[in-house]
């Protein structure tokens, strides 16, 4: 007496889950240039280390005998995996299989899947292709809705925000309750050509509201990179998997523990010769920031998040000898670099992203202050700024914050911290507000008395103008010190194993975590 048979039907049902939807559906799949969510796992993760949990869950049918008869397998794939040698939990919807719409076994495995994260306390990465709810019900018990009991659904998923990183890739269309798991990420990304992302299909949009759209005009890549819906956009999915590493590579794998160093070559005395030129005598003339901060952190270690929402600033992680930070930095080539509501929005949510994760934040400043006129007020700019200001005056990691040129008015405010080291180059200008602003409001009956208004205005300029520099502001103490340009990286890189001890005594989950 043996449990051969048992064990062959085993066998039958892990084949058929496998075959997934089957060789037609797995055709039409790649014909739409998408890959299967098993393709997906074995692009992310490393070669050989996923361990799938519920690999026989769907639904059986068998004989009155009891022999299986027939396999419908979940529709949601899901386990453990090693990304870089890290633990993760992977899972994602099987779009061969009803189009990803969860059948019984794959609304289980996906609600499972944030169990699973935080259980073992490791990222969660989810790959979704897939619809909601459906109102085709199959044969049931003819119980109706949820156990009153029953925790809600979603509470898993907002809680593991706090706990471990949560990267979401939109590979394909994803709506209704998939499309909220994807806003629920710490770091989100679409494939540019074959993703859209709905919270209603075209059809219900039609029936609902009378509008005729096409998916990719209602939820495309090119909808949601500017919405901050999705962070990222990728030029395909084994971006899309490349873009997810990388992120992941800067964190830690829950908040218990700290962020890997990684190796680096890059001298910390490295002086970079061109920091010197980089911000123009002119004050109205705009600068490259990108460059900039690529010059001072550790050479090809840049990860932008957001850049086509909010442009006026940037959000990136990068690394200090080896050590990972998060960077703030204005750009001057939108609007020279003023926050408005959306960048407010975006660096309110980055600064606690890395309150949750336990990384200092560098800010390289050069903030003119809120963006004005009639649309910076509609949009409700105050508000979102000053919920930017309140986060990084609560924020409880260590920052840096160097002033390479403009720190005005409240915005400003949102460029530093309590306790902050503060370091200013040559180039700073640091005042109530800008010099135009204050000269146009203070001095408009003098100057439009004046023979030569435009003369008396530039002239006053420059005389305040020279009020706003750092010197005066060095000699107070009111900021740390004054340095070269030059100097910054090596400035940085010390303060970076200054500020170790504090990063080991924040270990834990904060007060305040990460709210998409």
């Amino acid at each position: 007496m043996s449990w051969e048979k048992e064990v062959q039907e085993i066998q039958e049902m892990r084949k058929a889950a496998r075959a997934q939807g089957g060789a037609e559906a797995i055709r039409a799949q790649h014909d739409k240039g998408r890959l299967t969510i098993r393709e997906r796992i074995d692009g992310l993760l490393d070669p050989g280390s996923f361990q799938e949990q519920g690999r026989i869950a769907g639904a059986a049918e068998r004989d009155e005998s009891g022999r299986l008869t027939s396999f419908s397998p979940a529709n949601y794939i899901t386990g453990l995996g090693l990304i870089n040698g890290r633990r993760v939990a992977v899972g994602g919807e099987d779009f061969t299989l009803k189009g990803g719409s969860p059948n019984a076994a794959g609304l289980r495995k996906s609600i499972f899947a944030e169990e699973l994260a935080s259980q073992y306390k490791v990222p969660l990465v989810r790959m979704l292709e897939g619809g909601g709810g459906s109102v085709a019900k199959g044969k049931g018990s003819g119980t109706v809705g949820n156990p009153a009991y029953e925790k809600p659904r979603f509470l898993s998923i907002a809680r593991l925000l706090g706990e471990v990183p949560v990267a979401s890739a939109a590979l394909g269309p994803v709506a209704g309750f998939p499309a909220a798991r994807f806003a629920a990420s710490h770091f989100s990304v679409m494939t540019r050509d074959t993703a859209q992302l709905l919270i209603a299909g075209p059809a219900l949009v039609e029936r609902a509201l009378n509008i005729k759209i096409t998916k990719e005009e209602l939820g495309g890549a090119a909808v949601h990179s500017r919405n901050a819906v999705a962070a990222n956009i990728a030029t395909d999915e084994a971006d899309a998997f490349r873009q997810i590493r990388q992120f992941l590579s800067y964190l830690p794998g829950n908040v218990w523990e700290l962020a890997p160093r990684a190796a680096s070559d890059d001298p910390t005395d490295q002086m970079a010769e061109e920091l010197i030129h980089i911000v123009p005598k002119n004050r109205r003339q705009i600068f490259d920031m990108r460059k900039l901060v690529g010059l001072v952190v550790d050479q090809g270690s840049v990860f932008e998040m957001g850049r086509h929402f909010g442009p006026g600033l940037i959000t990136a992680f990068a690394r200090l000898d080896g050590r990972s930070i998060g960077v703030i930095a204005n750009d001057s080539k939108y609007y020279a670099g003023a926050m408005g509501a959306k960048a407010a929005q975006k660096v309110r949510r980055f600064i606690e992203l890395c309150d949750t994760f336990h990384l200092p934040i560098v800010n390289f400043t050069d903030e003119p202050g809120f963006m004005i006129g009639p649309e910076s007020e509609k949009e409700g700019t105050i508000k979102y700024g000053t919920s930017a200001v309140a986060a990084a005056v609560m924020s409880v990691v260590p920052w840096a914050t160097v002033v390479v040129k403009k720190s005005f008015g409240v915005a400003a405010a949102a460029h530093y911290s309590e306790n902050g080291y503060v370091l200013a180059w040559p180039s700073a200008e640091m005042g109530p507000l800008p010099v135009e602003g204050g000269v146009a409001v203070a001095y408009r009956r003098q100057i439009e008395a004046a023979e030569e208004p435009e003369k008396l205005r530039a002239e006053l300029e420059e005389k305040l103008a020279a009020q706003q520099s750092p010197l005066p502001r060095a000699e107070s103490f009111s900021v740390h010190d004054i340095i070269d340009p030059r100097e910054t990286r090596p400035a940085l890189c010390h303060w970076i194993n200054w500020i170790e001890p504090q990063l080991e005594g924040l270990r834990g989950p904060v007060s305040f975590s990460f709210r998409p």
